[in-house]
């Protein structure tokens, strides 16, 4: 799976991901450090990339825009260092990989994950 590390995490997560066999890039590798929400999605979009993210906005975003794409991980805890989610973000991208590639928002928690198909309809 193509993943795409926000600027909100570690670079150290593309070594995680490559490690466990999937291709991974940061951010900072490929736009803007202050490139905008929109920017990050279009780009991830347009180059088939999945959003893996600390950040709320994305899904706040798919949510307004009843967006199809780009699939997006909400990363939802305090320490959100490879050292203490790889294996929650490992384990969601096994069970959930069917539903991200077909287009889903996967927020992971300390206690669980859980996915929701796109497009998303706000309340």
């Amino acid at each position: 799976m193509k993943l795409l590390v926000d600027m909100n995490l570690s670079p150290l997560w593309v070594d995680v991901l490559k490690g466990a066999g999937h291709d991974a890039l940061h951010w900072s590798m490929v736009g803007a450090p202050n490139a905008t929400d929109r920017v990050i999605m279009e780009w991830a979009v347009l180059n088939e990339y999945v959003v893996f993210t600390h950040d709320l906005d994305f899904g706040a975003i798919l949510a307004a825009t009843r967006g199809r794409a780009p699939s997006v991980i909400q990363m939802r805890a305090q320490d959100v260092s490879p050292e203490a989610c790889a294996g929650s973000l490992l384990d969601a991208l096994n069970r959930y990989g069917s539903h991200l590639r077909q287009g889903s928002l996967v927020t992971i928690d300390e206690k669980r994950a859980r996915v929701r198909i796109l497009p998303l309809f706000g309340r």
